[in-house]
């Protein structure tokens, strides 16, 4: 769960643009927007509408994995104000942001979202309490359709599953920074940097 003291949660790794601001693990207040590319225009801004500026005694980021842009904006922006308030940055990941979200969640889910070149990011979650039960894979619908075995399926791509396998229920579910509050301690800890899913395109040559 969320630690004492203030903090600023960020959320760029999706089509959506959110932040919120906790007080002692109580959310304080939000802002959510689905964006689509717009999140370097908008992070900043919505910051600033938040109470004090958003100024808190730590900042929590969305690693991914998701977007490349937005990922690389949500950590930028939170590595500069992290280092402008003298305050800790960790980051957490996009998908269990998303199974977070659930209601009502069944012992076992499975949440999948796009993850460009016609591949989708899945990852499987226990839920009492939160806790992956895989990890991170970048996989091609049908591998993704025959792989998830859960009968429910969260995130953006979901019904896109749902639809391939022919069974199961598709669940709305976003990435909300206010979902920050449901992570337990452990899923709240990583590193600041990308969680990006998949190899890179590029690479160096032998």
């Amino acid at each position: 769960m969320a630690q004492s003291g203030t903090e600023l949660v960020i959320e760029t790794a999706t089509a959506a643009c959110s932040v919120a601001l906790l007080q002692d693990g109580v959310l304080v207040a939000e802002i959510h927007e689905v964006v689509g590319r717009g999140h370097a225009e908008r992070l900043i801004p919505m910051i600033a509408e938040l109470p004090d500026g958003g100024r808190a005694d730590a900042i929590r980021v969305d690693c991914g994995p998701g977007s490349f842009t937005g990922v690389r904006v949500g950590l930028a922006a939170a590595r500069a104000l992290g280092l402008g308030w003298g305050v800790p940055v960790t980051g957490f990941s996009s998908l269990a942001l998303i199974a977070a979200d659930v209601a009502d969640p069944p012992a076992t889910l499975a949440v999948a979202i796009g993850g460009g070149h016609g591949e989708l990011f899945v990852q499987r979650f226990a839920t009492a309490p939160l806790r992956p039960a895989s990890e991170v894979a970048s996989l091609k619908l049908e591998i993704a359709a025959e792989t998830l075995s859960e009968a429910v399926i969260a995130g953006s791509a979901a019904e896109q599953v749902i639809a391939a396998r022919g069974s199961g229920e598709a669940r709305v579910a976003e990435a909300r920074a206010a979902n920050f509050v449901s992570l337990p301690a452990e899923l709240t800890a990583r590193p600041p940097t990308p969680i990006y899913g998949r190899a890179p395109d590029a690479r160096p040559p032998a």
